[in-house]
């Protein structure tokens, strides 16, 4: 098979990756707890809140965008075209990036540090095993088209 009909991923990685990030942050806040200065503020409740929110919101953008042009939505399956409208125009990966905010939200609401820590492995470990092969399918698929895209749009934020 060559290049151009090869698929990104064989199976879809990223959200088995940020769900067992979440799994591990609420395994370790009962192994290893960190302690947290709580002063019963509602402002991380309400910043989380408001991160969990736009998550959701970029979330359906990004797939309605994806939808609109008639392309995959699942990461595994192969691209039809290059969206580069709706959230696609500020960056390469914004379900991504809402999976990524859902989780600083949760960690926010429930002043939990594992949570971020987590995050920041989750976006490492999408990057080296999901991103770099989307990007790889996405470059022999469009070729300089998608060139123009990434000198103009970031990979997150």
């Amino acid at each position: 098979m060559n290049a151009y009909r090869a698929k990104p991923l064989s199976f879809p990685w990223p959200p088995l990756i940020y769900g067992t990030a979440v799994l591990i942050a609420l395994v370790l806040t009962r192994v290893y707890p960190i302690p947290v200065m709580n002063g019963q503020s509602w402002i991380p409740w309400l910043v989380g809140g408001a991160l969990i929110l736009t998550a959701i919101f970029l979330d359906l953008w990004a797939v309605k965008a994806l939808l609109d042009r008639h392309t995959a939505v699942l990461p595994h399956r192969c691209a039809t075209c290059l969206v580069t409208s709706g959230p696609f125009r500020y960056t390469r990966n914004p379900i991504y990036l809402g999976y990524t905010l859902v989780m600083t939200g949760a960690g926010l609401m429930s002043l939990n540090p594992w949570f971020f820590i987590m995050a920041i492995l989750a976006v490492a470990a999408t990057t080296l095993f999901a991103v770099r092969n989307e990007e790889r399918h996405l470059l022999s698929r469009f070729g300089f088209e998608f060139e123009r895209y990434c000198r103009h749009t970031t990979r997150w934020i």
